[in-house]
Parts: structure tokens; sequence; C-alpha cells
């Protein structure tokens, strides 16, 4: 029989039983046709828990198709060896055994002379990466021979290969740089034959192996992956994400292609890939609204399913990002419920987190706080990485200031003060230097004096105001610098994009939280958010824009 019609025909059986039949029938193989056949049966037989029916390696045809590869190992051609091993790898057949001794043996001794491919090369790394680990002596010689080879006449498989084998033997301490350079060159003019798998191994290994200066294959990948976003499996999903966390990557189309395949695909992803696409949502500052919405729908039908870490993912980025979706009752019921039962299970810090997170969106944890004011509790934050630093406690502090500014029906233990911190640390407090002169210098010219207004100015009450006007009784503005008589503090806060959501203008929950709280503590706070200010050209007109911001009536100045 001819080998294409054998393998069409082998292809299409899905039983051991079945493909053990068809062998009988035949009167001689090649030893690529026996090799394919154990590749079948390994394909069919072999799934996430291992082997299905060890029974068939008792099979009188399994036995004769290993007795030829372990007797004749030496009159195997190169591809029938070294598809065979692989097979028996997958079928976890006992590395000890005389089988696969002997055809290690041989392979071993064919690249010794030199006389495997590269794509032969690229099988036996797999085998070896499979059996034997990152610490396999024999994936250095391989790496070798690659060096030696024409990089450019590789194919896509042979590619992947190789990255994969460089990426664990970094870790082992070695780095091949120049291979690397050769490898990225040759993969650049390759990027439109991959395949979603190959696509997401080779993103993976660039992290591995840091190849942050290989710009122009990271962003190539990164554009292809978009189109595979719906093929691509949870593992491979991960890859990509973190792929585009590591070098710093955000394509509006990649994020439009996460929106039309995560909300169809939530119940059956795997929660920690859902946990991924958050983080990166959350870390590009990607407020994705179908995103978003499918993940509260998401967590409501399978919380109860989640690890404390995987609910953590979930929720913190609504806090984070200020959003909260339509079934937001919903879904917090669905946390206090989880919380109520497993709260003593989570870690910590990955507490104070979540509970953080919901005050941003005025989610208050009120039956949780007790606990989290609790000196044990302190006792456990600080006993653990990354202890009770700067940023923790203010934390700590925001949720005091919310339960004693938002919730003052709450009677519980409260946060000692030396556990609060005089002013927050959040990652965008001060606004953009550029955009803060152009509205000072408005501000100057409305004002006439410098004096008239301060700028980030600490308060007594943890946060830092962007510009401060005080104002008299009868609203003449006062120097800054006056205590007495002030009868209105005015809060500018002026909001840069990094206080939003990318491309967008709903405000970062850092900073609505901010505003909310100001106004609680007496402050009219005035928004000034780049948008409305972007296209002033000159003091003049951003002088008459504050002044009809700020000032909504005839103002003056104290003497």
């Amino acid at each position: 029989m001819e080998e294409q019609l054998f393998f069409k025909k082998l292809n299409n059986l899905c039983t051991s039983k079945d493909i053990f039949y068809f062998l009988r029938s035949l009167e001689v193989m090649s030893d690529t046709m026996a090799a394919g056949a154990l590749q079948r049966i390994s394909e069919v037989e072999v799934d996430d828990n291992g082997l299905k029916n060890p029974a068939l390696l008792e099979d009188e045809v399994f036995r004769a198709l290993c007795f030829q590869f372990e007797f004749e190992s030496s009159k195997l051609s190169n591809t029938g060896l070294l598809n065979a091993l692989q097979a028996l790898i997958k079928l976890r057949i006992d590395p000890q055994s005389t089988l696969m001794t002997s055809l290690l043996s041989e392979s071993e001794e064919r690249l010794g002379r030199g006389q495997l491919t590269a794509e032969n090369l690229c099988s036996l790394g797999e085998s070896l990466l499979e059996l034997e680990g990152p610490s396999c002596a024999t994936l250095d010689q391989i790496v070798n021979h690659m060096q030696e080879r024409d990089i450019e006449r590789w194919s896509p498989r042979e590619i992947v290969m190789v990255y994969k084998i460089l990426q664990v033997t970094a870790r082992e301490g070695k780095q091949c740089q120049n291979l690397l350079n050769r490898l990225n060159s040759a993969t650049l003019h390759t990027v439109s034959q991959l395949s979603p798998n190959f696509t997401s191994v080779i993103l993976n290994s660039l992290v591995g192996l840091h190849q942050t200066q290989a710009v122009l294959l990271v962003t190539a990948l990164c554009k292809h992956s978009v189109k595979h976003v719906p093929y691509f499996t949870d593992h491979e999903l991960v890859n990509v994400l973190e792929a585009f966390l590591y070098f710093g990557h955000k394509l509006q189309i990649f994020t439009e292609a996460l929106e039309r395949h995560v909300p169809g695909s939530i119940l059956t992803m795997h929660p920690q890939t859902v946990s991924k696409v958050m983080h990166y949502c959350c870390k590009k500052m990607i407020l994705s609204k179908p995103i978003f919405d499918a993940v509260a729908e998401g967590f409501i039908s399978s919380a109860d399913r989640l690890t404390t870490d995987q609910i953590a993912a979930y929720i913190i980025p609504f806090g984070t990002l200020n959003y909260l979706p339509p079934n937001a009752s919903s879904l917090f019921r669905k946390l206090e419920a989880v919380l109520h039962t497993r709260l003593r299970h989570f870690q910590p810090h990955t507490l104070l987190n979540l509970l953080h997170s919901c005050v941003l969106i005025q989610r208050y944890p009120i039956n949780y706080l007790p606990k989290i004011f609790s000196p044990y509790f302190l006792q456990k934050l600080q006993a653990q990485p990354p202890g009770l630093n700067r940023v923790v406690m203010s934390q700590l502090t925001q949720l005091f200031l919310t339960v004693t500014l938002e919730c003052p029906f709450y009677e519980g233990p409260k946060l000692l003060s030396k556990y609060q911190v005089k002013a927050c640390p959040t990652l965008h407090s001060s606004p953009d230097v550029h955009l803060f002169k152009r509205v000072k210098s408005g501000l100057l010219y409305l004002l006439k004096k410098r004096t008239y207004f301060a700028s980030e100015v600490s308060t007594p009450y943890f946060y830092v105001v962007d510009i401060e006007i005080k104002l008299d009784e009868e609203g003449f503005v006062l120097p800054a610098a006056q205590l007495e008589e002030v009868h209105r503090r005015i809060a500018l806060c002026v909001d840069d994009q990094n206080r939003f959501c990318a491309h967008s203008q709903n405000l970062l929950g850092q900073e609505a939280i901010k505003q909310r709280h100001l106004q609680l503590l007496g402050y009219e706070v005035v928004q000034i958010p780049f948008f409305e200010i972007e296209s002033l050209q000159n003091a003049r007109k951003m002088a008459d824009y504050l002044h009809k911001k700020i000032f909504l009536c005839t103002y003056g100045f104290s003497s």
C-alpha cells in the first residue's frame, strides 16, 4: 500500500482497536508507517490525564511494532526512528526499558555523526525535553548542530523547536545570543505563516529569553496574534497576554478581538485565562465594557469554583478602572456570599486588595473591616511580603477614611494611627508637568498674582490637592497663605490622561474616590480634565475656561 493512502486511512481511525485491526490487514510496513501508527495510537489514547487504556500496551500488534523498533533500531530511517521515539514517550513507555534506551542510544549516535537534518534535530530536541528536561546535556549538542545550519531555510516548526530549546537551556544559565539574533531575524520573515500555537510559543520564548531588543519581531508577532485570538487555546492566549504585558504592547485591534471573543467564550474559558485577561485590561487601563460585563456574568455563575486568587483577579479591575456593570447588585451579592463562606482562605494581602478595590466603587465591606483593622490581621500583613509598605498602609488608611466619611454608622474597631499614612502615594498622584504648567499659567492670567493659589497642597486628610483656592464669606479670593476667615476651599483636580482609563473619559477608581472624599471633607471640587483644555492655545483662553469653570458668579480679591 502506498504510504500516502496508508496515512489517509490511518488518520481516519479513532481508537487503538480500529488501528490494530487495520495494521493486521497489512502484509508489510515501512518503518515510517510503523512509527506513524504509534503516533496515531498516542494521539487517540492519551489525554491530559495520561494513557486512557493501559491494556493496549499488551496487544500483540503493539508489541510486534515495539519489537521491530527495539531490535532493528540501526536499520531505521531518521524519520521512523525519531517519530517512534516521540510516540513512545507520549505513551509513557518506561524510559529505562531496553526499547527506549535502544532508540535513544541510536538517536544520539546519529547526532554525534552529524546525520540528522534540521527537522530531525527538532524532533530529537522535543523528545529529550519531554523525557529529561532542560538539564539534558544532549540539548547543547543539538543547539551546536543547529547553529551550523542555514536558518533561512528552516520551517516554522523547526524555528519553534529551537526557540523552545534555547528557552530551557537559558534557564540553566546558557545563552546563545548570536544564534538568537539570527533566529529572530529569520523568524521575522515567516511571521505570516505561523499558526496560533507557533505564535504563542515564540512569544513565550521571547519573554523567557528577555528579547526586549527584538522590537520588529515582537511587534509583528503581536499584530499577527490578533487574527488568531478566536483560535488560541487557553494556555496559548495566556502566553500571548503575558507577552503583551512584558513587552509593553497595547493594540486597539487586539482589544477589539478580545471583545469579540471573550463574551461568547466566558463560560468555557479556564478561570486562569479569564484572570489573565482581566489582569491585562487592568495593567493597560483598558475599560472594555463587553469584557467586564461578560466577566461579571461569569463570576456570578462560577464564583464557587474559583480559587481565592482568581476571585480577586476577577473583581479588583472593576474597582481599579471605576466601573460598575449592569448587574452590579447581583455581582456584589455573590461576592458577599463567597466572602462569608471562604474569608479565612484568603491570603492577607489578597483580601486587602480585594476589599480596597470595592470601596473605590462605593461597595462597602462593612462586615469584614473589623477583621482588617484587627492587630492579628495587621501582624499577618506585616509577616508576608510585601509587608506593611507604604502602598499597603495607604490602602488601610483609605479604607479607614472611607468608613469614617462614607459609612458613619460603622461602629467597629478603628485603624490605629501608627498604621495610617499622611499622604497617598498613588501611581498617578502628580498631574502631567506640561498640562499643570498650562493650568497654572491660565490661573495667573486670571487671578493676576501667584499668591492667590497654591499648588500640590498636602491636606491633613491623606490626599494632596493639585491646586487650592481659598475664598472668604463674600466670595473674595484670599491669599493662599491666609489661615483666617477662610469660608470656602476650592480644590482643582488637574486630571491628565493617566488619571483616566485608556482612550476614555472614565476616571480611574483611585481618582474618583479622591474627588469624592475631598467633597466630603468640605472642598468644592472642580475637575479640570485634559480633554476639555488640550485645545486651548494660550493663557487667555485658559483663563476664560477657568473663569467659567471655577467662578460661577462674580468674584473679587481680598486685600
